[in-house]
């Protein structure tokens, strides 16, 4: 093991010593030697406590040429130089610093900074990347107003984008061109961007409410200008909801998005110019599935929402992530909601949390929504600050309703704009524009864990009364041993058990009968709910719309889940009813020794009806129909044989496909279809059920479903059908002719190749790693390619567990060496990787001592990333 290495600590916040007003920055790029010029206009800042503090600029990998102070070249004498700072001891309280710097953009395989990517370059500066294009207080609480001139070859680089608004262009010598840009609006350095190459646009105008026009525009490399038009009209229908939904409209000329498909992240919301991986901009019903065009609207939406929940108002320091990231999150999946299906899209969102959430507040990385350290910052882009952090602001708005909570974002701009804040102030604002005491909600922002509530309910048919006790609890995670109670937002209903009616609710006291649905308040370890006026024992409905991000225990009787699962009129409340029935029994039955394998006949009864009737949306349906995954299973479990929880999953899903033949193909024929294909939310339901029914029906070994599976592969015109029928090949003997054929199509398309990467990784065939290992040799796969590395070594080691847990430990090795493999190239996506051993304590023993082996050999490799070193080292700390 390495030596301990140094965390920093949110309460050691100290403002920085200096501000900067105003940014002017010039580059002159060539590939290996890009030359930057900044001038800094500085002023020393008043709250910080030492007045005579010197200046520290932060760099990584920077060639220093030349300093100068208000017009003198500073000797080296004057300032001192180590591998990542720039310390100049003596400045007066306002002064100009103007510092020349070298860097190499091509070798920049980090993909942090400025970087080529296929002979272009683009910047990547969240959360501390702009130290590596020059030296700078990089850091979110110093914001200014930037300038940027971009000087290149028109040639080469004939596009130059930059941050703000473009005032002016010309033309040099040895056939080069400059642009200015200029931001209006003061961002710190990680909103920075510069983009600069061959690249075409695909444009259109949005005029705002109060009668702006602006300049929506879309740049990606010649060749994929046709697959931009979704794109395009998803940041157009964002900047409209902003508008309409929060009276927020759009302040530059132009919205530019550039694609790119060297990146690590989704998307990036700098000023102005926001930067996206092509996975999120590129597609055509030929290439992209129903749920990649869902993604391209929710990530488009969501990187434009942070114009004002990140850009206009930001962190004052990187704790306070989930300010803007689950904030804006929240406002994303509002969107997603209000323009398709609001209960598919909440029911996803709760699959997501659990099944990579939950996990992280359960092991070794468990941190709250805003931590209290980190030794590297960029792995603290995690579903808890995400997706945690946008179900605690999902819960302030359900305190404070859709008006309330517009009330309190109004005043959060009011207060705020054009300042770095922190989750405090959010909160503050919420509180104070609806008179509401939220000191006790604030712990969800400090606690890190997923509260559980165990909850009891006894009938009184004498008094007509249904009392409801509830328990809440948190475990322990590493730091915070005690957990103090939470304000948890709890909604609920009660269902007649003989009619299936939604009853009133009128707690003990009330006088008035109250709604059939309410949100009740927790705030205490336990609570007693007295509901009155009940003629008959009912079937309670417990956090309905996952009214709050906990774990839910209620003793329901089998018999109860299906009588939700028909009745429930909450639409996650009843998909559920079915989650829950269905982990129980395959829990059930992983801890048997023995017994049947059959499908309960209940079950059976219950998916026909799902199957053949019409009312409910077939998105919902497709949803209740799907076995809970893998993943979310092994979380229940501990001393985990991952081989033998696929094989009970897989036993039930064929009997079920076996049991339920005939109206599994009644669906799919009732919904395939040989229209054209289109794009919306009804759909894109029926496909889904489709293609779910078609799922089960793989499981058959069959002539009839063969001849189904290769009807739909060789006729569909869309990649969502085609993916479907492939991916059921990709687990069949026989079904390598068609993964070479699609190849054969798709071998041009990057994100293409990227599918059908994946759907190998996750095979359950035998030789799943040894089919990984050969892909790594294919010509489409890169090392250096983030999407390449998530779409093969990702997918294999977090999805398919079975093969990645096989009994002899080849998994594990193969994973750390590529851990150590991308540690060299890049930091973020090594440690991203590494965190497939984040579960290693809940495997059964022998996999355990493999996996922590690995572990160890990881982080004893001499010259270890702070990235890495910081995931491996805390997930051998859960074992100690």
């Amino acid at each position: 093991m390495q030596e301990q290495r140094q965390a920093i600590q949110r309460l050691d916040y100290t403002p920085p010593p200096f501000l900067i007003d105003r940014v002017d920055l010039t580059f002159e790029l060539e590939e290996t030697n890009t030359r930057v010029l900044s001038r800094l206009v500085l002023k020393r800042n008043p709250a910080h406590p030492d007045a005579g503090a010197p200046l520290v600029l932060n760099g990584e990998e920077l060639t220093l040429e030349s300093i100068k102070l208000d017009g003198k070249t500073l000797d080296a004498s004057e300032f001192a130089l180590a591998d990542t700072s720039l310390t100049i001891p003596t400045l007066p309280d306002e002064c100009i610093l103007e510092i020349a710097t070298r860097i190499n953009p091509l070798a920049n395989t980090a993909l942090s900074g400025l970087y080529v990517s296929n002979g272009n370059f683009f910047t990547q500066c969240e959360a501390e990347g702009f130290r590596r294009i020059t030296w700078y207080l990089d850091r979110p609480d110093v914001m200014a107003k930037f300038t940027t001139t971009i000087i290149a070859d028109k040639t080469r680089y004939p596009v130059l984008l930059g941050n703000g608004n473009r005032v002016d262009q010309g033309q040099m010598d040895r056939n080069r061109h400059w642009v200015k840009w200029v931001d209006p609006f003061r961002k710190p350095s990680y909103l920075f961007a510069l983009v600069a190459g061959k690249l075409v646009v695909l444009s259109d105008r949005h005029t705002t409410a109060s009668g702006k026009n602006v300049n929506v525009e879309v740049w990606v490399e010649p060749g994929d200008v046709e697959k931009c038009h979704h794109a395009l009209a998803s940041a157009k229908a964002a900047m409209k909801w902003d508008e309409d939904r929060f009276g927020l409209e759009y302040d530059l000329d132009t919205y530019m998005i550039v694609a790119v498909s060297d990146f690590n992240m989704g998307a990036m919301e700098n000023k102005g110019l926001n930067i996206f991986n092509t996975k999120y901009v590129l597609a055509r019903p030929e290439t992209a599935t129903d749920i990649d065009f869902d993604g391209i609207e929710a990530v488009v939406g969501h990187e434009y929402f942070h114009n004002w929940t990140g850009n206009r108002v930001t962190c004052r320091d990187w704790f306070q992530l989930s300010l803007k990231e689950g904030l804006t999150v929240f406002r994303d999946q509002e969107f997603s909601s209000d323009i398709g299906s609001r209960a598919v899209q909440r029911i996803g969102n709760v699959r997501t949390l659990r099944e990579y959430q939950f996990p992280e507040d359960a092991g070794p990385q468990a941190h709250p929504v805003r931590p209290d350290s980190y030794l590297e910052i960029n792995n603290f882009y995690t579903a808890t600050v995400y997706e945690k952090g946008s179900e605690v602001v999902r819960m302030i708005y359900t305190l404070t309703g859709k008006e309330g909570f517009r009330k309190g974002m109004d005043l959060y701009f009011k207060r705020h704009d054009g300042q770095a804040v922190t989750c405090d102030d959010f909160v503050a604002a919420m509180a104070d524009a609806n008179g509401l005491d939220l000191t006790q909600f604030k712990r969800w922002y400090s606690q890190s864990g997923t509260p559980r509530l165990d909850v009891e309910g006894v009938y009184d048919a004498a008094a007509q009364t249904f009392t409801l006790t509830v328990k809440q609890g948190c475990p322990a995670t590493p730091g915070q041993p005690e957990k103090q109670p939470y304000l948890i937002p709890f909604a609920l209903g009660l269902i007649d058990r003989t009619t299936g009616a939604e009853l009133p609710l009128t707690l003990e006291g009330e006088t008035v009968p109250g709604a059939t649905s309410r949100v009740l308040e927790l705030k205490e370890a336990t609570e007693r709910l007295v509901f009155t006026g009940v003629a008959s024992h009912p079937v309670p409905s417990l956090l309905r719309d996952f009214s709050a991000p906990v774990k839910l225990d209620y003793p329901y009787t089998d018999d109860d889940l299906v009588f939700l699962i028909a009745n429930d009129t909450d639409p996650f409340a009843r998909w559920e009813a079915a989650n829950t029935y269905l982990t129980r029994l395959l829990l059930q039955r992983y801890q048997q020794e023995s017994g049947s394998n059959a499908a309960p006949t209940q079950l059976v009864a219950a998916f026909d009806k799902l199957l053949t009737q019409d009312r409910l949306d077939p998105a919902l349906v497709a949803l209740m129909l799907q076995l809970p995954s893998e993943q979310f299973l092994f979380e229940a479990l501990s001393d985990v044989d991952p081989s033998r929880l696929h094989a009970v999953r897989q036993s039930l899903k064929q009997s079920l496909a076996r049991e339920l033949r005939s109206p599994l193909l009644a669906t799919y024929q009732r919904l395939h279809s040989t229209e054209p294909y289109v794009y919306n939310a009804a759909e894109a339901g029926r496909r889904s059920l489709q293609n779910v029914a078609l799922d089960y029906l793989s499981e058959l070994d069959e002539p009839r479903i063969t001849e189904l599976l290769t009807n739909q592969y060789r006729h569909a015109d869309n990649m969502t059908d085609k993916l479907a029928a492939l991916s059921a090949f990709s687990q069949r003997e026989g079904g390598d002719q068609y993964l070479a054929d699609f190849a054969a199509m798709w071998q041009d398309d990057p994100l293409v190749m990227d599918k059908w990467f994946t759907l190998q990784a996750l095979s359950d065939r035998p030789g799943a790693l040894a089919r990984v290992q050969q892909l790594m040799n294919h010509p489409a796969f890169a090392m250096t390619n983030p999407n390449k590395v998530r779409a093969l070594i990702t997918a294999f080691c977090n999805r398919n567990l079975a093969s990645f847990h096989a009994a002899d430990g080849y998994g594990y090795a193969f994973a750390a060496d590529r851990v150590l493999d991308l540690d060299k190239i890049n930091p973020q996506i090594a440690a991203r990787l590494a965190a497939c051993f984040n579960r290693w304590t809940r495997v059964e023993p022998k996999r355990r001592a493999m996996m922590k082996a690995e572990l160890e050999r990881v982080a004893g490799q001499p010259g270890l990333s702070s990235d890495t070193y910081e995931i491996v080292s805390k997930a051998l700390q859960a074992g100690a």
